[in-house]
């Protein structure tokens, strides 16, 4: 029989993976190989195009038949940039912590589970992880892919659990059970430079600029409700360019962002602007990125096993959230009930990221906890 799986050494191995979006650098290549010593089929390949591509993805099955559980993750990480007090990609070991890109988002939450993994072997049904390299990314070519390459698998789990980093001040204090969706929309208005002096010869654009930048504030959404904070339009920038003080400039843009609950659809939203935007500037350029839809799991059986399992091994009762950015679990959640635990999530994406050791030894005995339930 295979050893037991230390999840502690095997972080620091991924963390040595230097796998920043979309480029595997030889993470999945590990988790390839201990997954099959721990019984798993497992299927690697490569899905899109430069410029969003191509990137890696990892599905493993081991078992048949029901219960499907799955877990799903991402090995790639975002940029470590300039200033750590540590090499980012060598795992350092510091006052009970391990520092790394990618200890907390989510490398520590791959460990562990596949720690839970090796100790949970003689289950009945099937046991999936479902692993990108593209969800730091454009994430076009990842979790989609994979899901696509599992209808043609016939393989339709029953319960997912995504591995993000939702614990807020202590490990498992948060599940999150839904999420809001996002969409950027980017606003070009033309008009027609000119002197100041001769204003008659050209066009400004920040007039109806503004005049979209106002309506747009004012754009009633909803009110929220007991699971989702109030949808919230924000402008992140108003540009002209214009670095003269005597000319009318040709061109004003501004992008906003749009954060969603459940009680909007981004295709809607994104024509509502779309129609302020026609109103006060005609023939203006409307560019769109939908990034997900809000999605919310109704509180049920697989929420419920996941909260007990943490309040077995923390003596916490976790609370349900949907705040918070997206993930993949935008994707997944068309398969069938998700939620999302892991890790503290306070220095994810931040110079010198840390776990703390005995979290992610604590969170292998939760996954642990989860699968002897999903399995029981």
């Amino acid at each position: 029989m295979p050893a037991a799986i230390d999840p502690i050494a095997l972080l620091e191995r991924l963390i040595a993976c230097p796998s920043v979006t979309p480029a595997e650098a030889g993470a999945q290549a590990l988790l390839a190989d201990v997954l099959a010593s721990l019984g798993f089929e497992v299927h690697r390949f490569e899905a899109g195009e430069p410029p969003n591509g191509p990137v890696p993805n990892l599905l493993a099955v081991r078992g048949s038949g029901a219960p499907h559980f799955a877990f799903a993750g991402h090995t790639d990480v975002v940029p470590p940039g300039e200033g750590w007090a540590t090499d980012p990609f060598v795992a350092t070991r510091r006052s009970g912590l391990i520092h790394g890109r990618g200890a907390v988002d989510m490398k520590g939450a791959l460990a562990a589970f596949v720690a839970a993994a090796a100790r949970v072997r003689d289950h009945r049904g099937m046991l999936s992880l479902i692993i990108t390299g593209d969800e730091e990314g454009p994430a076009l070519n990842g979790t989609l892919a994979l899901m696509d390459v599992m209808a043609s698998r016939a393989l339709a789990p029953e319960m997912i659990l995504v591995g993000e980093p939702t614990s807020e001040a202590r490990l498992g204090d948060t599940i999150k059970i839904g999420r809001r969706g996002s969409v950027n929309i980017w606003i070009t208005v033309t008009g027609r430079q000119a002197h100041v002096a001769y204003p008659h010869n050209g066009d400004n654009p920040i007039t109806r600029a503004v005049r979209i930048g106002e309506r747009l504030n004012a754009m009633p959404l909803d009110e929220g409700d007991d699971w989702f904070e109030p949808s919230n339009l924000e402008i992140t920038t108003f540009d002209v360019g214009n670095r003269a003080t005597n000319v009318i400039p040709g061109e004003a843009s501004l992008r906003l962002n749009i954060r969603f609950n459940t009680h909007q659809r981004g295709s809607d939203l994104v024509e509502r602007v779309r129609a302020i935007v026609e109103e006060e500037a005609p023939g203006a350029k409307v560019d769109v990125l939908l990034s997900g839809e809000a999605f919310f799991t109704e509180p049920g059986p697989l929420s419920a096993m996941v909260s007990a399992a943490v309040e077995e091994v923390t003596g916490i009762a976790p609370e349900f959230s949907t705040g918070g950015g997206t993930s993949d679990a935008r994707y997944l959640h068309r398969l069938c009930p998700v939620v999302e635990f892991g890790l503290l999530n306070a220095t994810m994406h931040k110079l010198d990221e840390a776990v703390a050791i005995a979290d992610v030894e604590r969170l292998a005995d939760i996954y642990e906890a989860v699968l002897r339930r999903a399995f029981a």
